[in-house]
């Protein structure tokens, strides 16, 4: 193991330690070490959008990140978003206004809505549509996705 780097993680709100070479992408390690296939890879330069996870509350690219990088920091995947079962309200939304076709770039929109309704409780469509705009949807021409990102927001704030 001398050519890998030991690291430690905290996703979706469990502890995880694990080994990995220098060069390995954060969002290769996601899905082959810790089996958290749920972060697509799509692009690998970062345009997409689909590998988006929160990294300590942020969205980023983690086919942009080396795994040594996220060391000691905080990562939520799409597979921590819901609890106990229960579709999370943004997850609910989404698949109320259709926002899902093939499903691959699910993951990110959903994360970065999640990080974006954190900030903005209260958008404006112009600013739901400005919020998805880095992920990249081949299938539902972002209708039904600003719908989500709205019907989400409202849901939200319901529940406060």
């Amino acid at each position: 193991m001398a050519d890998k780097r030991r690291i430690q993680l905290i996703v979706n709100g469990a502890a995880y330690e694990g080994y990995a070479e220098p060069r390995k992408l954060l969002s290769d390690f996601l899905r082959d070490d810790l089996t958290l296939l749920g972060t697509h890879v799509g692009c690998e330069h970062g345009i997409c959008g689909a590998c988006t996870i929160l990294l300590n509350g942020q969205p980023i690219r983690s086919c942009l990140m080396f795994a040594v990088q996220a060391d000691g920091a905080e990562i939520m995947t799409i597979e921590g978003i819901a609890k106990n079962g229960e579709l999370h309200p943004i997850q609910s939304a989404f698949n109320e206004k259709h926002a899902v076709q093939c499903g691959f770039c699910t993951p990110g929109m959903l994360l970065t809505t999640y990080q974006f309704l954190n900030e903005n409780p209260n958008p404006t469509e112009e600013e739901a549509k400005e919020s998805v705009s880095g992920v990249l949807c081949r299938c539902t021409g972002y209708t039904q996705i600003v719908e989500a990102v709205m019907a989400a927001a409202e849901k939200l704030r319901a529940m406060k």
